[in-house]
């Protein structure tokens, strides 16, 4: 017969009648672990149900799938930040592991637990100490070819109104109608991506009254605020 994994080694005596024991951290230990397993089962249960089976992922149409389950447009910011947190790298599919660690750090196991843990998700992608992690992935994931580097201005604008258009309305707006009239440019690259960012937070805004040219901003931004100046008069 197998002895119990906690059971206490023997000391030599023969027919002892000290009765086999557990403490109570060992019985913690055995229950957290099977509880962890049986959330984790259920975990890839999931990812399965959404994922394409000949590609082994989840792909745009699963996460369509995902979002109409959850009551949730596909354009929703938060499911970008849902991206954020699994740290999926290929924009519109997920890995069985990024999956995993998605939700797991969520603690959802289930498409109804997931919708619940949005909007505690969203507040903490828009704590400062977060979000300008987040602002950087999501330039990054939409890098959808090898060796990309910048992305064209259309989806530039659509992703700034998306990403940062909540919290920087202005800017975000006189920032887009600029971008779509100037020629000088047809794609943007990170560095410009969160020079912008970096303006938000530091520039007095209309009047960019601390706005240094001769710092290290981006010439892009040299020559929105020059078009602003000129707006303005």
């Amino acid at each position: 017969m197998r002895r119990s994994a906690c059971a206490s080694k023997k000391t030599g005596q023969t027919n002892s009648t000290n009765p086999i024991s557990c403490s109570p951290s060992d019985l913690f230990r055995s229950a957290s672990s099977k509880a962890s397993s049986k959330e984790m089962e259920r975990i890839d249960n999931l990812f399965y149900f959404y994922a394409n089976r000949s590609s082994g992922m989840i792909d745009p149409e699963g996460i369509e799938t995902l979002c109409s389950d959850m009551e949730v447009d596909h354009t929703d910011v938060r499911i970008l930040m849902l991206a954020w947190k699994m740290k999926a790298e290929k924009q519109g599919y997920f890995t069985l592991e990024e999956w995993r660690r998605g939700l797991k750090a969520l603690r959802a196991d289930t498409v109804s637990k997931l919708k619940k843990a949005l909007p505690e998700l969203e507040k903490e992608v828009r704590r400062p100490s977060n979000f300008e992690d987040f602002y950087s992935y999501s330039f990054c994931y939409c890098l959808t070819e090898e060796k990309q580097k910048s992305i064209d201005i259309e989806s530039i604008c659509q992703l700034l109104d998306l990403v940062l258009g909540s919290q920087f309305r202005s800017q975000v707006d006189y920032f887009i109608e600029y971008l779509k009239i100037q020629s000088d440019y047809k794609v943007i690259n990170l560095d410009q991506w969160m020079g912008f960012f970096r303006f938000c937070n530091e520039i007095s805004f209309p009047d960019h009254s601390n706005y240094n040219p001769d710092l290290a901003w981006p010439l892009i931004l040299d020559n929105f605020v020059e078009w602003m100046q000129v707006k303005q008069s």
